[in-house]
């Protein structure tokens, strides 16, 4: 975290006491790992803390909503849900949801003057958990894993004016028009994590008490960071600036590497898939990963080169085996050209990829047999997630764990290798290259999910590829997997599923039903906790410009097109 320094001055006397609390800092399981004063837990980058929010719902079915004060030092003037706040270092308040429900009661009284006598005989229905980080401003963040609790109540009100502003107890019509921001609610600003509460938790059931207090649920829903609007956030500025101003470099050491091969087809075959654009993440990964640990060179290019042709020619095979039409908007090379010739496109371009690694004179001897072992193994490690992917499809049954190991494989090993061999060559110590290569896996799963996610929910035309091809090739997705082990009716997804072939109408049911049973935002929340481990690792480097791009370019595997 930053040293730079808030300036306090001129801030509300017991709001500045209360950021001395000490709030519990938790991993992102929700483990308690420590304690830090509230100050630090929200100024500058911030760290994960635990947070507690209440809706307390009357017998008409009303919801309390509050206007935070202008004294408060954190998200002051935002109109949020009815008590919202954190579990503090007290032995009563550490144990998950009992702590959360007794830290609760007090702030109940202390912000709401709702006596604790009165609370002790309320039910307090915890219904979930959910990880986001929201940005006030430069001094200021959000960064918590918030327990979500319902209480129904009809509680009489004396709100602490140091603490609340305005009290209201509105009808879920209103609370939606204060969400869309219609009416009187034009000018007022919402708390980005009452916006995800109302998305995650209350919109899902129909704003009915009953239907969210149905069951118990421990899970945790990762949001990532959001804006205001509770969006998530784009990518910024500076990591399309880092991807622009690399990307040329990096494009020019393929290119000139594919001029390798002299025979005419074989070269249009080798170099088909680049002329479809892309933003070519992989290949300036290396450089990105050695400007934030170490000392880059030009070396870093050439390295991003030759990953990223062999991930090219493990793409052309993948299309083969596939037999799918369409990579990034083009015809796959197999259907440009032809089978033999994509195949042999594909080997001579591994062939290329540690030939010019071998040749560059920005990388040192010392270090090219680490970065060949490590390109080695990843060939090797994608070979073996590929052929697990294919044999998955004949299985009756494939577990979740196995497809991540799958990935982790097919997919992630190539992110890993990036930031693995990135690290290397930038001079990084064991501790670091290890540190980043746990990024990289990580990135790659997050990375993964998110396009099994895409296939399901984009279109043909803004992926490039064919829209939900993973179903009807009978893919063993984790949205599948946890489709085909759901007890929910999915009949439309079971016909459709390894069909080989079916109309836009019944793969647009099959997918409603998907959505119905939870299979979609299950996945989404798995890519979301290896979204949250990925900054786990960042979280360990020094604050610098080139750590904000890979901060950037994590979150921006959450809502990228491929």
């Amino acid at each position: 975290m930053s040293t730079r320094e808030v300036n306090l001055d001129g801030h509300d006397s017991s709001q500045l006491e209360m950021m001395e609390e000490m709030c519990l800092l938790v991993d992102s399981e929700d483990r308690v790992i420590g304690s830090e004063t509230k100050l630090d837990c929200h100024r500058n980058e911030g760290n994960r803390h635990r947070a507690f929010s209440v809706l307390i719902f009357d017998s008409e079915g009303r919801l309390l909503v509050q206007k935070r004060a202008s004294e408060k030092i954190t998200f002051p003037g935002v109109w949020a849900n009815s008590c919202c706040s954190h579990p503090l270092d007290l032995e009563s308040e550490k144990n998950g949801p009992e702590g959360a429900m007794t830290a609760a009661r007090r702030k109940l009284w202390q912000e709401l003057g709702i006596p604790q006598n009165e609370t002790d005989q309320w039910t307090f229905h915890h219904v979930g958990r959910m990880e986001y980080s929201c940005r006030w401003n430069e001094d200021w963040i959000e960064r918590e894993i918030d327990h979500i609790m319902v209480v129904r109540a009809d509680a009489t009100v004396d709100h602490n004016l140091n603490e609340i502003s305005e009290v209201l107890w509105a009808e879920p019509d209103e609370v939606k028009r204060m969400m869309d921001g219609q009416g009187k609610w034009q000018d007022q600003v919402i708390a980005p994590w009452f916006r995800l509460i109302w998305q995650h938790y209350v919109i899902p059931n129909d704003c009915d008490f009953m239907s969210m207090t149905s069951e118990i649920n421990d899970d945790i829903t990762y949001c990532g960071e959001v804006d205001m609007d509770g969006s998530p956030v784009n990518p910024g500025q500076t990591l399309l600036d880092a991807l622009s101003g690399h990307r040329d470099k990096v494009e020019g050491e393929i290119m000139s590497s594919l001029s390798k091969m002299k025979q005419k087809n074989l070269h249009g075959a080798m170099t088909h898939l680049f002329k479809g654009g892309g933003k070519r993440l992989r290949a300036i990964l290396p450089r990105l990963v050695g400007e934030a640990v170490g000392v880059a060179n030009d070396g870093h290019y050439t390295l991003g080169a030759s990953i990223e042709i062999i991930h090219n020619f493990t793409l052309i095979h993948d299309d083969i085996i596939d037999q799918d039409p369409i990579r990034r908007g083009l015809d796959a090379v197999h259907v440009e050209y032809d089978d033999a010739t994509a195949i042999n496109a594909g080997d001579a371009m591994l062939a290329v990829g540690f030939e010019i690694l071998a040749e560059s004179k920005d990388v040192p001897d010392e270090l090219l047999g680490h970065l060949i072992r490590s390109i080695g193994k990843m060939v090797r490690k994608v070979a073996e997630g590929q052929q697990e992917d294919i044999e998955f499809e004949a299985r009756d049954e494939v577990t979740e764990d196995e497809y991540i190991a799958m990935i982790a494989g097919k997919t992630s090993a190539m992110f890993e290798t990036c930031a693995r061999t990135g690290a290397i060559l930038a001079g990084a110590s064991d501790e670091e290259v290890s540190n980043m290569a746990q990024w990289g896996l990580n990135l790659g799963l997050c990375f993964q999910l998110m396009d099994d996610l895409i296939d399901i929910t984009g279109d043909t035309e803004t992926l490039g590829k064919p829209a939900g091809s993973d179903i009807v090739q009978g893919k063993r997705t984790l949205i599948a997997i946890h489709a085909l082990q759901s007890d929910s009716d999915l009949s439309n997804f079971n016909e459709v599923f390894g069909s080989g072939e079916c109309s836009e109408e019944d793969l647009s049911r099959a997918v409603s039903e998907l959505e119905a049973s939870g299979s979609i935002s299950y996945a989404k929340n798995r890519a979301m906790h290896h979204h949250s481990l990925a900054h786990e690792c960042l979280d360990k480097l020094e604050e610098s410009p080139s750590l904000s791009v890979l901060r950037e370019l994590t979150d921006f595997q959450l809502i990228r097109i491929s």
